[in-house]
């Protein structure tokens, strides 16, 4: 499975739920020797794959042109509508 991320610069909740509206959401890669990216991902495209089994074993985030081999650590959804807050991945 393999998505393509952008690097995301403004923080905080306003930017957050700015990007929410947009139909994204915001997501972190830490782990590993490197430092921890902010990245934001397509809500319906990471929604539609959560469903099949390989979700959850190694995923493909593509960051700036360059592939990283990443695994689900923490998913936040909202609490009543189907969709997906946050998401923490850990790098493997």
């Amino acid at each position: 499975m393999k998505f393509e991320v952008t690097v995301r610069t403004d923080k905080g909740t306003g930017a957050s739920r700015r990007l929410r509206h947009t139909g994204k959401f915001p997501a972190i890669v830490y782990g590993g020797s490197e430092a921890p990216v902010s990245i934001t991902l397509n809500h319906d495209e990471v929604l539609n794959s959560m469903d099949k089994p390989g979700f959850y074993d190694a995923i493909v985030l593509v960051i700036d042109g360059q592939e990283v081999n990443v695994k689900p650590q923490d998913v936040q959804r909202h609490a009543f509508k189907p969709k997906v807050e946050h998401m923490d991945f850990i790098r493997i």
